[in-house]
C-alpha cells in the first residue's frame, strides 16, 4: 500500500477516495478518527490519509494531478497561482489558455 494524498478534510479526503473509485481504483482511508487527537500528538500525523495498492499508485496519482488542474501558472502581472484558481487575486485577470 501506498500513500498518496492526506489532509486534515475528512470531506476532501473522501472525495478524492471516490474520485479513485469512479476510475475503478480501490482505496482506503486511514486515520480518519484521530483529528480529535490533535494537541496530544502532533498535527501532522492526525491526518486522514487516503492509500491505494502500490500497483495502482502511479495511476492513482496521475488522476488526482490531473483533476485537480495541473501546474501551477502566472499572471501576467507576474503573481504565481495554484493551479485550482481560475483568476489573480493580485490583479483580477482570468486565467488564460
Amino acid at each position: 500500500m501506498k500513500r498518496i494524498f492526506s489532509s486534515h478534510n475528512l470531506q476532501l479526503v473522501h472525495h478524492w477516495k471516490n474520485v479513485l473509485a469512479t476510475a475503478g481504483i480501490h482505496s482506503i482511508v486511514r486515520n480518519e478518527m484521530l483529528s480529535s487527537a490533535m494537541g496530544e500528538l502532533p498535527p501532522a500525523e492526525c491526518q486522514a490519509q487516503l492509500w491505494v495498492d502500490a500497483a495502482d499508485a502511479p495511476a492513482a496519482q496521475a488522476l488526482l494531478n490531473q483533476t485537480i488542474g495541473g501546474p501551477d501558472w502566472t499572471c501576467a502581472c507576474g503573481e504565481t497561482l495554484g493551479a485550482q484558481f481560475t483568476d489573480c487575486w493580485r490583479c483580477g485577470r482570468a486565467r488564460s489558455g
